[in-house]
């Protein structure tokens, strides 16, 4: 005979409404907020270890530098008389197989746009990459000027792509030598580099094969690479750069570098660095004022005609029209244009 109970029903005290001691929130809550913190600050400390393996061997890229002039320099002074100031402390200097410094000018924002649309990258990342696959760093080399308009378009500029060395120069193109010897004693300052090169900004330039050519091994430490040529000294102001010195100088002129591109190694650096702004003369070329210094010294010249190529090639290294122009003639459009070309862009790279 069936049961007339019904099933049994189990409950849970704890659960039942009728338990005489309700649970309290408070330790619920403490638990959730303890929680949430651990959480947070996990997060913060992955992020902050993401953030330092990713930028950990790349240094700060717009410096400024101020020339220490006052002959007892303050303690704070580098050897060579530069004071680098910028956010970051650079208390090693950053060691690269090259250095290419790219000189700029205030009226130059177009030359620079078609740069960072070409060969050289226009963010922060892209330059480290160029760096880690080249063993070269890249950066616009510009001085100061009066005008605060030019300033603001500038600060504006090196916020959005962060990659200039400020020189404490008046920048201004009669004053080039000046801006130069400038350079260098920055760069060394800052960069622990093989080679050091000066480049200008209305050039095509294969980083890849730049990097090519700086690491072959050479037997003389004291090394100045460039497309060279034979040129005259410059004694008189009032004679423009094309005109005939053979009757001041006769036939013999010496051997120096076209302007647009040359490399020094570290050893030449280090030694032209220690130097005052008034120990060498300054002619009013600045590749004629370099290469009477490279003359002085003794250096050993490296002619390099790839770096004074006329069209892309599968070995040119830099392209420019020599001689109609110093540079690329009308080097905005030209960049673009030579970019497209496989000859210019292509991944070919024939090495020696």
């Amino acid at each position: 005979m069936p049961s007339s109970k019904g099933p049994k029903i189990f409950h849970n005290r704890s659960s039942s409404s009728s338990f005489p001691y309700p649970r309290k929130p408070t330790a619920q809550i403490f638990c959730l907020v303890l929680g949430i913190t651990a959480l947070i600050l996990g997060l913060f400390a992955i992020s902050r270890s993401l953030l330092h393996y990713n930028c950990k061997s790349f240094q700060p890229t717009t410096v400024s530098v101020v020339w220490e002039n006052n002959a007892n320099a303050n303690a704070n002074a580098n050897a060579n008389g530069a004071q680098i100031s910028q956010s970051k402390d650079v208390k090693n200097r950053h060691k690269v197989m090259g250095f290419v410094g790219i000189f700029t000018g205030f009226g130059s924002v177009g030359r620079r746009r078609s740069l960072r649309q070409t060969w050289l990258p226009s963010d922060r990342d892209g330059l480290q990459r160029l760096e880690e696959a080249t063993g070269l760093a890249f950066r616009f080399i510009i001085g100061r000027t009066s005008a605060e308009w030019k300033m603001s378009v500038l600060r504006k500029e090196v916020a959005k792509h962060d990659d200039f060395i400020l020189l404490d120069i008046v920048e201004e193109y009669r004053k080039l030598p000046y801006k130069t010897f400038a350079f260098f004693k920055a760069a060394y300052a800052l960069f622990d580099s093989e080679f050091y090169v000066k480049a200008d900004d209305d050039i095509y330039l294969r980083p890849d094969r730049l990097s090519l050519l700086l690491a072959k091994q050479r037997p003389d430490p004291q090394t100045y690479i460039g497309c060279m040529k034979k040129g005259p000294v410059f004694t008189n102001p009032k004679l423009k750069w094309y005109e005939p010195m053979s009757y001041l100088l006769g036939s013999e002129y010496f051997l120096h570098a076209y302007g647009p591109i040359y490399a020094l190694s570290a050893k030449v650096v280090s030694s032209l660095v220690v130097l005052r702004n008034d120990s060498f003369r300054m002619f009013s070329n600045e590749d004629v004022t370099i290469g009477a210094w490279m003359l002085a010294m003794n250096v050993n010249h490296e002619n390099t005609l790839e770096l004074c190529s006329r069209e892309c090639t599968s070995t040119s290294i830099a392209v420019w029209d020599i001689p109609r122009c110093s540079g690329l003639c009308n080097p905005e459009t030209r960049l673009l244009e030579l970019h497209k070309l496989e000859e210019c862009s292509g991944t070919g790279t024939v090495s020696e």
